[in-house]
C-alpha cells in the first residue's frame, strides 16, 4: 500500500539507539571530526594571518588587537550553543523529537537576539574597547575598521555556530566538519582577493570572513533539510520560557568559563611580564603547544557532553555512569601521554616554533613544570562536560573559579610579588590551581553519580556494559 508522508515528516533515524550499542565506539565516532574541525579553525585564522602579514606590522597588530574581541563574541554565543545542544540531546534519548526541534528554534532565535545586542553595544564601543587594550591611533583605525565588518555579519557568525550545535546535538560532527572545511576553502580563496585585487586591506579579511560564515550558514541550513533527523520548522515553532531558562541555565556559566579563560591567559601573561620579553615570549609559545595539545581532549569531552545527555534522557544511568569515568580515564591518559612526552623533549617541540636558544631554553624550564597540569586540566574539563550534560552549568564555573580564582591568580601574584620567586612559580601556581579544582572535581562527580546510581535502582533498569 502507498502511503503518502508529506516532506515535514522526516524518515531518519535517531542516533541514539545506535551510541546505546557501542557507546565507546560512539565516543570516538563523534570526537575525531571535532577534532579536525578544531583544526581547520586554527588554520582559519593562520590564513587571515598569512595574508594580511603581507600587509605590514600594523595591519597585524590591528587582527591582534581584534583578537580578544572576537574570542569574547566567540564565548557569548558558544554558551547559548552548549544550552541549547545539551537539552537537544536530552530530548533525543526522551524520544521527544518535536521538542528537541522547537528547542532548536529556540536555539537559533536566542543568536539574532544576542547578535542584535552585540551589534547595537559593539557600534558605540568597540573604539573605546581597543583603546583600552592599548591599541596606538595608527593601528586603532584598523582594527575598528576589521571589527566594525566582523559586528555587521555576527548574525550569521551565531547562527552558523549555533547549527554546529545543533547538529553535534543530534550526534552528527561530520557534517559540521564538512562545512567548516568548505568555509576555510572559501575564505583562502576570498581573502587575497578582498585584501589586495580590491584593495581593501585588513578590511578585506572581515569581508572575506563575513562571506565565509554566510556560505556556511546557507551550507548548514540546506543540510538542516536535506540530511538532517531533526528539521528546523519556524512555521511550527513554539515559544517556552521554560526552554529559554533551561538553554541559559548551562549557556551563562559555559560563556563566563570561557571569558574566565581568556581573562585568565591575561593575566598569566602579565605576571610572566615581570621578568621581560624573552619570558613572556618563550611562555606564549608553550602556551601554543599546549592549546594544540588539548585539542583531542576538548574532543572528547563535547562528545561526553552529547552522549550524557542523550542516556540521561533515555534513562540510562548505567550508561551514564560508565561513560562518565570512562571519560574521565581517558581524558588523564591522553594527556597524560602528551604531558610524558613535553617532558622528556620540550626543546624539540618549542624548536618547531622558534630557533632562539635563549627562548628555548627558558620555556623547557617552565613546560617542564606546566605539563603537570594536564591531566588535572583534563578531569576538570571532562567533569564540566559531564554536568553540562545532566542539565547542570554551575560545577563548571565552580571548578574553574577554584582552579583561577581562588588558587592560581592569588598564588601567582604572591609568588611573584611578594616572595619574590622566579618564572617558574607561576607555573606551580597554576599546578596547586589544577590540584584543587580537580579534586573538587571528581568529589562532585562521584557524589552526583551516586545518586544517579540509586535513580537507577528504583528504574530497575538492566545494566548494560559499555
Amino acid at each position: 500500500m502507498f502511503i503518502y508522508r508529506p516532506p515535514c515528516c522526516n524518515q531518519m533515524k535517531s542516533n541514539v539507539g545506535k551510541f546505546i550499542k557501542n557507546p565507546k565506539k560512539a565516543l570516538i565516532t563523534l570526537s575525531l571530526p571535532i577534532f579536525i574541525g578544531m583544526f581547520v579553525q586554527t588554520l582559519y585564522n593562520l590564513v587571515d594571518t598569512f595574508w594580511v602579514g603581507r600587509l605590514g606590522a600594523a595591519s597585524i597588530a590591528a587582527i591582534t588587537f581584534a583578537f580578544p574581541v572576537f574570542f569574547i563574541l566567540l564565548s557569548l554565543n558558544s554558551g547559548a550553543g552548549i544550552g541549547a545542544s545539551q537539552r537537544i540531546s536530552r530530548l533525543l534519548g526522551e524520544k521527544k523529537k518535536a521538542e528537541a526541534e522547537n528547542t532548536a528554534v529556540h536555539g537559533l532565535i536566542i543568536s539574532a537576539v544576542m547578535g542584535l545586542l552585540v551589534l547595537i553595544i559593539g557600534i558605540f564601543t568597540i573604539r573605546p574597547i581597543f583603546r583600552l587594550l592599548g591599541a596606538g591611533e595608527a593601528v586603532l583605525s584598523l582594527s575598528v575598521s576589521y571589527m566594525s565588518i566582523i559586528l555587521i555579519g555576527v548574525f550569521f557568525m551565531f547562527a552558523s555556530f549555533m547549527m554546529n550545535s545543533i547538529f553535534a546535538a543530534q550526534g552528527d560532527t561530520r557534517t559540521p566538519m564538512k562545512v567548516q572545511i568548505s568555509a576555510l576553502i572559501l575564505n583562502a580563496i576570498l581573502d587575497p582577493i578582498f585584501i589586495y585585487s580590491f584593495g581593501l586591506g585588513v578590511a578585506g579579511a572581515a569581508v572575506a570572513t563575513v562571506i565565509s560564515f554566510i556560505f556556511s550558514v546557507l551550507l548548514f541550513w540546506h543540510y538542516l533539510q536535506k540530511k538532517s533527523y531533526l528539521k528546523v520548522r519556524f512555521c511550527c515553532y513554539k515559544f517556552s520560557w521554560q526552554t529559554i531558562r533551561e538553554i541559559l541555565s548551562i549557556g551563562v556559566p559555559a560563556s563566563l568559563m570561557m571569558v574566565l579563560m581568556s581573562v585568565y591567559l591575561a593575566v598569566i601573561t602579565k605576571l610572566m611580564a615581570y621578568y621581560g620579553t624573552e619570558v613572556v615570549a618563550a611562555f606564549g609559545i608553550a602556551s601554543r603547544l599546549e592549546s594544540l595539545a588539548i585539542m583531542p581532549l576538548v574532543a572528547i569531552s563535547l562528545s561526553l557532553t552529547t552522549l550524557v545527555a542523550m542516556f540521561y534522557g533515555a534513562k540510562r544511568l548505567d550508561l551514564v555512569k560508565d561513560m562518565s569515568w570512562y571519560g574521565v580515564r581517558l581524558g588523564i591518559y591522553m594527556t597524560g601521554a602528551v604531558a610524558v612526552l613535553f617532558f622528556a623533549m620540550p626543546g624539540v617541540f618549542l624548536g618547531i616554533f622558534t630557533d632562539n636558544k635563549s627562548l628555548i631554553d627558558i620555556g623547557s624550564i617552565y613546560m617542564r613544570v606546566e605539563v603537570l597540569t594536564y591531566p588535572l586540566m583534563a578531569i576538570g574539563v571532562i567533569v564540566a562536560r559531564i554536568a553540562q550534560g545532566l542539565g547542570k552549568g554551575m560545577p563548571g564555573l565552580i571548578i574553574n573559579i577554584i582552579r583561577i580564582v581562588v588558587i592560581a591568580i592569588p598564588l601567582g601574584y604572591a609568588f611573584v610579588y611578594i616572595l619574590g620567586y622566579g618564572f617558574v612559580s607561576v607555573a606551580w601556581a597554576m599546578v596547586a590551581g589544577g590540584f584543587v579544582s580537580s579534586a573538587y572535581a571528581l568529589i562532585w562527580l562521584a557524589r552526583e553519580l551516586s545518586i544517579l546510581s540509586a535513580k537507577n535502582k528504583i528504574l530497575g533498569t538492566k545494566r548494560q556494559p559499555a
